[in-house]
Order: C-alpha cells, then structure tokens, then sequence
C-alpha cells in the first residue's frame, strides 16, 4: 500500500535517497533537515520488542498530514517544502519507521520546522502501533 505519506513496510532506502535527489535540483534551499525514527529493541516488562506493526486510518492519513503541512508553513515562512513518510505494516527493530525532509531557504528554520513536524504527526497522525516481543506476545502502545 502506497499513498502520498504512507508505505507498506520499513522506510527504504530507495525512498529516502529518491527524497535527497529530488532536493538536490531546490536551489531556493539552502537547509535540509532529515528525521529518520528507527524501531528500537526496547525492553519491557523483561521482554524485548523485535519489531513493531503499525496500522493508519489512510483516509484520514492524508487528510492530517496535509493539515500538518499547511500548519508548519503558515508558522515558519522560509520553508520550502515538507515531505512525510510513514510505515504500515511489520518494521522490524532497527529499521525506519518515520521520515520527516523539510527544507528551508536557512537551515534553522528547517531544523525547527522537521522537529515542530515529528511532534505534529505523533499526536495527530491516525497511526497506531501493536509492539511485537521476541516471544511473539504483543502490546498495543
């Protein structure tokens, strides 16, 4: 399942290095900020999460995450653009799960804007996530 934000899966490489491409050609951009959130091997309660399974609401997806956008562009006028991609599906421990690639004309505004962004979609983005332990139990978080 692809949509504008969402990919079945871990965040690949492919994906990422496609988004460094496509803003190497920006030359209004003079400051890139990438957030990339990886599974960790948290334990808890003595057991280790091996991976984790996120689910979305797609619709409504897209429709936060262009609320999102619209949000960090009114607040922070010298972004140029806001690129967002998140995991559905089983992410093992240690690969991506969350891409943020904001780009400002100066890079304080895009180090500002990326964090202000990954803190938007964990509270408002329609995706849950079910941690999976190394015994294969599992907890909704």
């Amino acid at each position: 399942m692809e949509t504008n934000y969402l990919t079945d899966g871990p965040v690949s490489q492919k994906i990422i290095t496609h988004l460094i491409e496509k803003m190497g050609g920006k030359t209004d951009s003079g400051g890139h900020m990438i957030f990339l959130g990886q599974v960790r091997a948290d334990v808890i309660d003595g057991l280790k999460v091996k991976a984790i399974e996120y689910s979305a609401y797609i619709e409504l997806v897209n429709v936060e995450a262009e609320k999102i956008k619209k949000t960090i562009f009114s607040e922070f006028a010298d972004v140029k653009s806001i690129e967002i991609v998140h995991s559905t599906g089983i992410v093992n421990a240690g690969e991506i799960s969350l891409l943020v690639f904001v780009s400002a004309g100066h890079r304080h505004q895009a180090m500002q804007a990326c964090s202000k962004t990954v803190e938007l979609i964990k509270v408002n983005l329609p995706v849950w996530k079910k941690e999976i332990f190394e015994d294969d139990s599992h907890k909704w978080k």
